[in-house]
């Protein structure tokens, strides 16, 4: 299974449409994950054109997308993989620790908010942010991640840059 992890869309202002170095890889995807900060409904309906579509709150996400049905936190199985997603996992230090604390079943965790790409294991847990591909803030490029999935093992899992 090929799950294609996003954050920190920020649309309209950062998000108007799927950039197209982003669709080349959904057009693969079996499943996507939006780690929040979608801020407008319409782009989980976009993205959900390529695959099923899991997503949680952000901090800037209104209404529309929890109507939509991103819940604040979401914990899922995956070909047999424990997930779960928080958009913002707190500060970096202790981070593993508190994944760990708050989903204590989870082999992965998938998160978003720094925009900062992040792919780290540590107190039992995989913990994974794939930046952002639309505002890259500091980061020398937008990123999403590429998560390889099967027989409930994480096989790959690589940030890739799509500016």
């Amino acid at each position: 299974m090929r799950a294609v992890a996003i954050s920190d869309t920020h649309a309209p202002r950062r998000w108007k449409s799927c950039p197209p170095r982003v669709a080349e890889h959904l057009r693969d995807a079996d499943v996507i994950l939006h780690a929040g900060d979608v801020c407008t409904a319409s782009v989980l309906d976009e993205l959900a054109e390529f695959a099923p579509v899991h997503a949680v709150l952000g901090n800037n996400d209104g209404p529309d997308v929890a109507a939509w049905g991103a819940p604040e936190r979401l914990e899922l199985d995956l070909d047999g993989l424990a997930v779960a997603m928080v958009h913002d996992s707190g500060q970096a230090r202790g981070r593993t620790a508190r994944m760990r604390r708050w989903f204590p079943a989870a082999d992965l965790v998938v998160f978003g908010h720094s925009h900062i790409p992040l792919d780290e294991t540590g107190d039992g847990v995989r913990i994974f942010n794939p930046g952002s591909p639309t505002d890259r803030r500091r980061q020398p490029h937008g990123t999403i991640g590429l998560l390889d999935i099967r027989d409930g093992r994480l096989t790959a899992a690589k940030i890739v840059p799509v500016t």
